[in-house]
């Protein structure tokens, strides 16, 4: 087979992470059918959405390593393939505690995200990663709003005939994956990142002041979006009352927004190093750090706004509030991991991994908050608690995005761990 083009191991990837995310979130509309099968209390359905995402903070920063090292081909189809085994055997689960275990390893499909961010920056020059990026992971996070649509009108409520099909289109994916992806650009850039992905060269990149800050940022964004995946549809059934297609496609709207519109978040990033634009001069000349900040404090906002909305009792307003809320998770994930393999070139699957790992940790939380202020009676309000508690991250991110700090986030850090003088310190 000759080697491949920068364009094709995006397709591939691209849509690899998009059938992940459609598994990952395929329970999310059935939520109600399988509460009625087991018997779960809504207290209880909070806590299902919230294990979609308990062993993705390991299992991405581990697998952000393993990328690293053995290539995102390999990796990438391993996951699938044991996905599609679980989500399978998890059609055919008697017993709810059966049930819910298979479907705790059929969840760790988010975990190919960091696979793909790092093959994606395998190829692409480094003023195009923030565009080539946001694709990557916009239309691969659309694969929830793909879930929501499509699942529930091929299948009805036959969720145990969705999880069986979802199931073998990971194990036809992991087979594509592995025939067709190649590492690297070249065989050498594949060699020199296997070469790096020493446990001390993870452990410089994942204390550095960049990989937590953004970090934390990605908690608020990412995790924010893993939450009301798996929530939304829940909300607008107990919310508004509306039936099995109606809740998902309402659903629909924030996870189309918050995948579709990714990829401006990048560009936009892109284009504001390029022409040397400042936005937000209080980070002055710190185009990428600006545009991050603006995004990330337009998620507060909207937060509040979709409180504001829901306690009106209007669907269609909730609906265009969702959808901002999805837009500004959107364009502040485009804007971060534009970030991040310009600042980790040379260990861009360790930095992904513990920023896609740890981001994962809002999407256990925030569904706990949400299903606590519905349990009660304040279903609309879970939005502004949450939206409260993403002040100290805003803080924390304006203090790392300050120039002086800035010019060598991707170096210095809270402990030392050695140096890495070859990664860029400023635009």
């Amino acid at each position: 087979m000759t080697r491949g083009s920068k364009w094709r191991t995006l397709v591939i990837a691209t849509a690899g992470f998009n059938l992940s995310f459609l598994i990952w979130f395929s329970f999310a509309p059935f939520a109600g059918e399988i509460a009625d099968e087991f018997g779960l209390s809504l207290a209880e359905v909070g806590v299902l959405t919230s294990a979609a995402v308990w062993l993705a903070p390991f299992g991405r920063i581990l697998t952000g390593w393993l990328t690293d090292r053995f290539g995102a081909p390999t990796v990438f189809a391993f996951v699938l393939a044991y996905v599609g085994v679980f989500s399978i055997a998890s059609a055919f689960a008697d017993s709810y505690r059966t049930f819910f275990v298979l479907r705790l390893i059929v969840a760790t499909a988010g975990i190919t995200f960091v696979v793909g961010i790092q093959h994606v920056s395998q190829w692409f020059p480094e003023e195009q990663l923030g565009t080539a990026e946001g694709v990557y992971a916009g239309f691969g996070n659309a694969g929830a709003a793909g879930g929501a649509l499509v699942l529930p009108r091929l299948f009805g409520a036959d969720w145990r005939a969705a999880f069986l099909w979802t199931g073998v289109a990971a194990l036809v994916g992991a087979v594509v994956y592995y025939r067709f992806g190649e590492a690297a650009a070249s065989d050498a850039e594949a060699a020199e990142a296997a070469e790096k992905a020493t446990f001390r060269g993870w452990l410089h990149t994942a204390t550095r002041y960049g990989v937590l800050a953004l970090s934390l940022a990605y908690v608020m964004s990412f995790g924010l979006e893993v939450a009301m995946n798996g929530w939304l549809p829940t909300y607008f059934r107990e919310g508004f009352e509306a039936d099995l297609v109606l809740a998902s496609t309402f659903a629909a709207t924030f996870s189309l927004a918050a995948g579709l519109l990714r990829p401006l978040g990048g560009f936009v990033s892109d284009w504001l190093v390029r022409t040397e634009r400042n936005v937000l001069p209080v980070f002055e000349d710190r185009y990428r750090e600006q545009w991050t900040f603006l995004c990330l404090s337009g998620i507060v906002v909207a937060l509040a706004g979709l409180t504001v909305a829901g306690t009106t009792g209007n669907v269609h307003l909730t609906v265009a509030a969702a959808f901002l809320v999805g837009t500004a998770c959107a364009w502040s994930e485009g804007a971060i991991f534009a970030q991040v393999p310009a600042r980790f070139p040379e260990r861009t699957g360790a930095a992904a991994g513990v920023i896609g790992g740890v981001g994962t940790f809002g999407g256990i939380g925030y569904p706990l908050v949400f299903s606590a202020a519905a349990t009660a009676g304040a279903i609309h309000y879970g939005y502004v608690a949450v939206a409260a508690t993403m002040v100290p991250i805003l803080l924390v991110n304006a203090w790392t995005f300050r120039p002086a700090i800035a010019r060598r986030m991707n170096v210095a850090g809270p402990v030392s761990v050695g140096t890495d003088a070859s990664s860029p310190v400023d635009d």
